[in-house]
């Protein structure tokens, strides 16, 4: 059978077509099990693929894989998924998304979409500022104030850094970085300072196999991004542009919105890069 699918990219820096992070849709997932949406994430190679399917509780429910695992919830799928399902007239310019972490709402102007980010909890890192650094390949002086674990959906190793140098230095060391472990298992960093008024530039690393990848643009990171400001009482509301994937050449704007009520909002603009077909 032929099954129809979508390349979206999502967090695009001024709707750029070879800008942001890219996602693979399957329109309809209803014919695939969990083995074969697994082995199409691998096929595909992207950081992430997902699979519609019909819901009884909202537009639509999204099954979210990377090459490796499923995951209850990321950014950038919620968004590039949205987009796709607007398209198939499965919703307009407000949707709910049914996820493994549960009930995610989606708006769209035009094409820059939005979500509400699961309200956020935190933890504190039990290993010391030297050891952060050794693993991100800084220096201790560059960690900034007080590192947390976040989850607004996914928990993720939040770290803050005292200048944008400090940020375009980072190297992580693989062997340090996989010994620094999510509730899930799952090795990664989100490192950031700020760059300006209402602007920050950011870069996140995650564990494939046994290699450090980055990636270009990450809304579950930037909504635990504002999960720590809620944490560390920054004066609210909190609105930022967010400056991502300038390592791996896929320049990417995502914003932030922290509001007075402390909800946490995720944007970023979504084009559509192509469609296909694969025979299964």
């Amino acid at each position: 059978m032929a099954h129809a699918f979508r390349i979206v990219n999502v967090f695009t820096r001024n709707r750029g077509a070879l800008t942001g992070n890219p996602l693979c849709v399957f329109e309809d997932g209803a014919g695939f099990n969990t083995d074969v949406m697994q082995a199409l994430a691998r096929q595909f190679n992207l950081s992430e693929t997902t699979f519609i399917l019909p819901s009884s509780r909202a537009d639509a429910r999204v099954r979210i894989f990377t090459p490796a695992y499923e995951m209850p919830f990321a950014g950038h799928p919620t968004l590039g998924t949205a987009h796709v399902c607007r398209a198939l007239g499965l919703g307009a310019e407000e949707l709910r998304l049914e996820m493994a972490v549960g009930l995610i709402g989606v708006r769209a102007q035009g094409d820059r979409w939005t979500l509400t980010a699961p309200a956020p909890s935190w933890r504190e890192v039990d290993e010391s500022r030297g050891v952060l650094a050794q693993a991100l390949g800084v220096h201790e002086r560059d960690i900034g104030e007080r590192p947390l674990w976040m989850k607004a959906g996914k928990e993720q190793l939040v770290v803050p850094l005292t200048s944008v140098e400090a940020v375009r230095r980072v190297s992580p060391r693989s062997q340090a970085m996989r010994e620094i472990r999510s509730e899930d298992g799952q090795s990664m960093a989100y490192v950031f300072a700020m760059s300006g008024s209402g602007a920050a530039l950011a870069r996140f690393f995650f564990q494939q196999g046994s290699a450090i990848l980055e990636d270009p643009a990450t809304g579950s990171a930037t909504a635990n991004f504002g999960g720590w400001c809620l944490a560390m009482q920054r004066t609210l509301p909190v609105e930022l542009q967010i400056s991502q994937g300038e390592f791996v050449g896929r320049p990417s704007s995502l914003y932030l919105s922290v509001t007075p009520e402390r909800d946490i909002f995720v944007g970023g603009d979504v084009i559509e890069l192509g469609r296909g077909t694969v025979d299964i």
